[in-house]
């Protein structure tokens, strides 16, 4: 019988092709990825990743599966301990200050993809939220091991590649994979197809989220005025 991460996995491949070879991904690998690319990624992982422990904390609360709350916790202890760790020492090494983060936009790709996840938990319940939540961290870890044996000459995208490459980040996610695919054989036709729809969309917005990195994305308008300006002016 197949599993729900075996048949979401095949549904979404062509995203994940794409994100192993999108020029981001390639550009870390061979350390010719600008160095500006690489902050703006950063600003806006800071974000996503910011709403991503949220998520976590949301869903444990919510659930009644006992095994479905430890994982939850464990995942949001995890993030904390690792990712963002290495994201705040990263912000340290290339300057980026409180300023400038308060001065970047959320970029359209980042703002879709936590209301994405967001809906997933609000419309569809806790086995649709952690089918949503999966591709991030299993995107990542496959990365990670096509990338490690190489590695980067630069030793900041190194370092960015070492983090998705552990033994215990594979044996974690061997973990999550069999709890969804239990989520998944427990849930009604209904919710099945949203789970696989949740992961889908996920999956293209992984992709989506290299673009926006790559292209420096911005909001489009037709205003002079920033929208931090135009926030201020409007409750002042």
């Amino acid at each position: 019988m197949t599993t729900f991460t075996e048949r979401a996995r095949l549904l979404a491949d062509p995203y994940w092709q794409g994100s192993f070879e999108h020029p981001f991904v390639t550009g870390l690998q061979s350390g010719e990825l600008a160095a500006e690319n690489f902050r703006y990624y950063l600003l806006q992982d800071r974000y996503y990743l910011e709403h991503f422990s949220k998520l976590y904390d949301l869903i444990g609360q919510k659930t009644q599966d006992k095994e479905v709350k430890v994982l939850m916790a464990e995942n949001s202890r995890n993030l904390a301990a690792g990712e963002l760790f290495v994201r705040e020492t990263f912000f340290d090494e290339l300057q980026i200050t409180q300023g400038e983060i308060d001065q970047t936009p959320v970029a359209q790709t980042a703002y879709h993809y936590v209301s994405h996840l967001y809906r997933q938990l609000l419309e569809g319940g806790v086995a649709v939220a952690c089918a949503g939540m999966l591709p991030c961290p299993w995107l990542y870890q496959e990365i990670g091991e096509k990338m490690i044996h190489q590695g980067s000459p630069n030793p900041l995208y190194q370092r960015w590649i070492a983090t998705y490459a552990t033994a215990e980040g594979a044996r974690h996610l061997q973990r999550e994979r069999q709890i969804v695919d239990r989520l998944y054989e427990a849930a009604d036709k209904k919710q099945q197809a949203q789970m696989l729809q949740a992961f889908y969309i996920s999956s293209q917005l992984e992709y989506q989220f290299w673009e926006m990195a790559l292209t420096l994305e911005t909001w489009p308008t037709g205003a002079k005025t920033s929208s931090k300006e135009a926030i201020s002016n409007g409750t002042s």
